[in-house]
């Protein structure tokens, strides 16, 4: 097969009517560039070039194929400019994975704005609270809230100082009472989230002296976190959820978070992916987009800031 640097050799060689200057011209020695000449004309089986000590011309056969080399080599900058451009340009399928709650309710509007940011991008989003297999599902990235459980996957922090809080809606506080302690949280209907067959009832704080553990009961479940989220609204009990998750509507007064001052639950959200090289630019343009809309929604919280993972 005809070397890149040889062709290239060859042809400024025909058009400086010199080896020695073409070869410092491409910063080589006279005797490489006396090799690259040898080893192409043994490669083609015909001599390009017919050299004296003191000149240097093209041969028939070497006028023949000068025409064909400088296309060539013409059509492979070409390719290279293709694809630097390429790289430039956000365009491709991008095939994720998201949590129903934080897909539906944060991560949708977002994509919209990715999308109208980066037109040729195509997206296909999966929403669903089970783990992804990115070994098998047809997905590139998959974003996930807790650490994940299979160290062979690459995690890349999205919100790492996101926690869950306790929050109700205003209605229910109305009827029900405001929980000021956490064992008061038995005399409450608790919204439960499941995922397979595990209930989610057990639930963890830290009162700023001690770590606080206990299970509640409540008459929902549901494996769809959104449909936690729409129960609270609704006025139908108390939810322990992630404050990305509630955090408009606590901002919007549609939710009220209890006992504040309370520690509550670690739930970073990852970027997993299986292999680095899924972290094409897409995927870290959408990451940097993605911690800093996480990170201003994280600010208006206070119980977040300032808290040393």
């Amino acid at each position: 097969m005809l070397r890149f640097d040889d062709l290239q050799l060859f042809v400024r060689a025909a058009d400086l009517g010199s080896l020695s200057a073409a070869a410092r011209g491409m910063d080589m020695s006279a005797a490489v560039a006396s090799a690259a000449l040898k080893r192409i004309e043994q490669q083609l089986g015909a001599r390009l070039l017919a050299r004296s000590t003191r000149s240097l011309r093209l041969t028939a056969e070497g006028e023949g194929f000068l025409e064909y080399a400088r296309a060539a080599l013409s059509n492979l900058d070409e390719g290279r400019r293709l694809l630097a451009s390429g790289q430039d340009q956000v365009s491709g399928v991008l095939q994720l994975s998201a949590p129903s709650d934080f897909g539906r309710n944060l991560l949708l509007p977002w994509l919209d704005e990715f999308q109208r940011e980066h037109p040729k991008l195509t997206v296909r989003l999966l929403l669903g609270d089970r783990i992804a297999d990115l070994f098998r599902q047809p997905v590139d990235i998959a974003l996930r809230y807790g650490e994940p459980e299979d160290s062979s996957l690459v995690a890349l922090p999205i919100a790492a100082q996101n926690r869950r809080v306790l929050c109700a809606a205003p209605g229910y506080l109305a009827r029900h009472g405001e929980p000021r302690q956490l064992e008061q949280l038995a005399q409450h209907n608790c919204l439960l989230f499941m995922l397979g067959s595990r209930v989610h009832d057990h639930w963890s704080f830290h009162d700023g002296k001690r770590e606080v553990s206990l299970t509640v009961s409540g008459d929902r479940f549901s494996d769809d976190a959104d449909v936690v989220r729409l129960w609270a609204l609704a006025g139908a009990g108390i939810a322990y959820k992630s404050w990305l998750d509630v955090a408009g509507d606590v901002l919007a007064g549609r939710l009220k978070v209890l006992m504040p001052e309370l520690l509550c639950e670690r739930a970073p959200l990852n970027l997993l992916c299986a292999h680095r090289a899924q972290l094409s630019k897409p995927v870290n343009l959408l990451r940097e987009m993605l911690a800093s809309r996480c990170a201003r929604l994280s600010s208006h919280f206070p119980g977040l800031a300032g808290i040393d993972d």
